[in-house]
């Protein structure tokens, strides 16, 4: 297969190194010490113990993240070599109070399809020789030619259903096992955090073993205000693993319900006694902030228009990849079988947006990035649907509507090497679409692949709605609910697009190493 080469032994030196950097927030500390809280007037010089990431990366630009422990300047040096020789220097924005310390440096005119070291240096702003130790990541940028070839890790579900960073069993351990395969990028399809899911000092298990967490403050209730909600982002951030991830695998990151609240919908009043704000759209609007706080997301930090989640990164002649938000602009979760539904659940904007831009891509593939499945069947009550179908074999109704309406769209346009890439129900598997055996007919056949969770609770695999004609070619999940990471492996998949060919290859992994089922499809067609 062609493919770039792999970086040398120097490189993992260079982010084993950062670690060290981050030793304040070594997982060994495993009784809840954290950093101290940032603060507007403190002795010595300002530090970047949460580590660094990079996002949104394309063959000219990325963005560069890090927060600090005080007021700070956030400056980015780049270089072709760990040397540093020759280095562009970035200075980014002062970080403060209003953002959590947090903040994110856009970087562009960066060569394609090169290894880029960066190092983030904090400096006291009052006095710009007084800095902090550089905290070193590293990322490759999109190729430009087409046979340099692409592979990325997906999946998402991350400290959910009570399973916290437990130092028993080496915290978030599939992150480290992803860093090993050294991806171009992993794609987290969603529940980036569980702000609704509180974490325990600890919880036995069926078999009587214990399953030890480590706790913060704001893990202990559900997350309600700004603060709250950024103390779950940086709940993630006190796992090794996940900062060490973090400096070698940039990110593209979307959302899903668990950023805010189980199974929310924009204008929702909640019926729930763990909240003191029933007003779902005030909380949104403070995860969202929280959450374009803790990520390096191209369109959450883009100057002179509204931040969004929805967005496409072209990763190089062979990939494009749309981010699409299942969350923001759906209508209320209900039975579903509405026969007209302009809103759906991507918003009639969106979907406009995305036909759009499926027919600008000149990408081989087009990955279609949902934080929800489209064929499995997701309740909200013993009434209500969570996403697309609603278990009506039949014609398209609810939200169904809208995605009939993009899959014709596609079958209708000739748009080539699409597939669809989820998480959410916490089991991996396959699914196969074709209107054969589909009550709606007018589309081409497609994929679908399911991975996840990341580090969560694992649950029984979801019913099939027929009405896209789904078959179920592979599936892995447990028998019961909730089965902890102790009881089932985590799960991730892998993309990998031979430059040479064009072939795309789907892995569906298990954590531990397991490659659990493979498909490859081929470029240039309608439907697979």
């Amino acid at each position: 297969m062609s493919h770039r080469p792999s970086p040398s032994p120097d490189r993992r030196s260079l982010l084993r190194g950062s670690l060290a950097a981050s030793a304040a927030l070594s997982l060994g500390a495993a009784g809840g010490l954290a950093p101290a809280a940032p603060a507007l007037a403190r002795s010595g010089r300002p530090e970047a113990a949460w580590g660094v990431q990079a996002g949104d990366i394309t063959a000219s630009s990325g963005l560069v993240w890090v927060r600090s422990d005080r007021p700070a300047r956030m400056i980015v040096e780049t270089s072709a070599s760990e040397s540093f020789r020759n280095a562009r220097r970035w200075h980014g924005p002062l970080l403060g109070p209003g953002t959590d310390f947090t903040g994110v440096t856009a970087l562009r005119g960066l060569p394609a399809g090169e290894q880029i070291h960066y190092r983030v240096t904090l400096a006291d702003p009052d006095d710009p020789r007084r800095t902090g130790g550089p905290v070193p990541g590293t990322f490759r940028t999109a190729p430009s030619r087409r046979r340099d070839g692409v592979r990325f890790l997906w999946s998402g579900d991350i400290a959910g259903q009570g399973w916290g960073i437990n130092p028993d069993v080496g915290g978030f351990r599939a992150y480290e096992e992803m860093r090993r395969l050294d991806p171009d990028f992993f794609l987290c399809s969603g529940d980036t955090i569980y702000a609704d899911g509180v974490i325990q000092p600890s919880v036995t298990l069926p078999d009587g073993r214990v399953w030890r967490n480590i706790t913060t403050e704001e893990k202990s209730k559900v997350a309600e205000t700004l603060d709250e909600y950024r103390g779950n982002f940086r709940y993630n951030l006190l796992d090794h693993n996940v900062r060490a991830f973090n400096a070698q695998v940039p990110g593209i990151v979307q959302w899903d319900d668990h950023e805010v609240r189980n199974n929310w919908y924009p204008g929702q009043i909640l019926d729930d006694p763990r909240y003191t704000e029933k007003d779902v759209d005030v909380l949104a609007a403070r995860a969202m902030r929280a959450f374009g706080e803790y990520f390096p997301v191209s369109t959450l930090h883009a100057r002179g228009e509204e931040g969004r989640m929805h967005r496409v990164v072209r990763y190089g002649p062979l990939l494009d990849v749309f981010v699409l938000d299942m969350r923001t602009h759906r209508d209320a979760n209900s039975p579903g079988r509405q026969p007209d539904n302009t809103t759906g659940i991507l918003g009639a904007a969106q979907l406009a947006w995305l036909k759009r831009e499926l027919s600008r891509s000149r990408a081989v593939w087009k990955v279609l990035a949902a934080d929800m499945p489209l064929g499995l069947v997701v309740p909200d009550g013993a009434t209500d649907f969570e996403a697309v179908a609603q278990g009506d074999p039949g014609a398209p109704l609810g939200r169904e509507l809208q995605i009939a309406e993009l899959l014709r769209f596609v079958k209708h346009r000739r748009i080539t090497g699409t597939l669809w890439l989820t998480a959410d129900v916490h089991y991996t598997s396959a699914q196969h679409y074709a209107p054969e055996r589909a009550a709606f007919k007018d589309f081409a056949p497609f994929w679908e692949f399911v991975s996840g969770p990341l580090a969560a609770g694992g649950f029984p695999a979801n019913a099939l709605d027929a009405t896209f004609g789904p078959d179920r070619v592979f599936v892995r999940a447990p028998e019961r609910g909730n089965v902890s990471p102790m009881e089932s492996p985590q799960y991730f998949g892998e993309v990998d697009i031979d430059g040479g060919s064009g072939e795309l290859t789907v892995r569906l992994r298990a954590e531990g190493g397991a490659v659990l089922f493979s498909k490859t499809l081929q470029p240039g067609r309608i439907g697979q």
